[in-house]
């Protein structure tokens, strides 16, 4: 059985309920990042047993959070000895507004990937964009390279709109499949 790490900084909890869906859809070992950007004990040896790493972060300023950015500078030292090579890399975000530039997060994550020799899994879903499209709908956001999720400022994690926690849990779910695939 492939293996799969969700690893993810939430500042104010939204894309922690993001990162527990995509969790349950690929049945994935979660690790906070915490407030001061830190991994909890053990976890740099939970990503290097892992057959796939799914990343996320909300959207801040166009990016992924500082604290997100703090362990991607840390995982330089998998880097250097290529230690997470071919391993399958996914991503996700959350901003409040509709768009957010959450895409812009999504790229940091690719790239971030693909300096590891990882890869990647795009979410595999078509987008809801018909007239008829409701924003419980799945991957209402239209959203190919990664899960992505949209929360009100003024909502909190329990308001998220359902849509796109069952975005995010298919989207786990596909990331285990592959890997599953993958691992033979």
């Amino acid at each position: 059985m492939a293996t799969t790490v969700v690893v993810y900084h939430s500042g104010y909890g939204h894309t922690q309920r993001m990162a527990q869906a995509v969790a349950d859809g690929a049945g994935a070992q979660l690790i906070a990042i915490d407030a001061e950007g830190n991994l909890p004990e053990g976890a740099w040896e939970a990503l290097a047993a892992a057959d796939a790493i799914v990343m996320g972060s909300p959207t801040y300023m166009g990016s992924v959070s500082w604290q997100f950015k703090k362990f991607a500078d840390a995982s330089s030292k998998p880097w250097f000895t290529q230690a997470w090579k071919d391993k399958l890399f996914a991503g996700f975000t959350n901003s409040a507004s509709m768009n957010g530039d959450k895409l812009s997060t999504l790229h940091y994550l690719f790239t971030l990937a693909m300096q590891h020799g990882g890869v990647w899994v795009g979410t595999g879903m078509k987008p809801s964009n018909s007239k008829a499209a409701q924003r419980n709908d799945i991957n209402f956001l239209a959203s190919f390279s990664g899960a992505m999720a949209q929360s009100p400022a003024d909502a909190s994690p329990a308001e998220m709109p359902q849509g796109d926690l069952d975005t995010a849990k298919l989207f786990g779910q596909r990331v285990a499949e592959v890997a599953k695939r993958l691992r033979g």
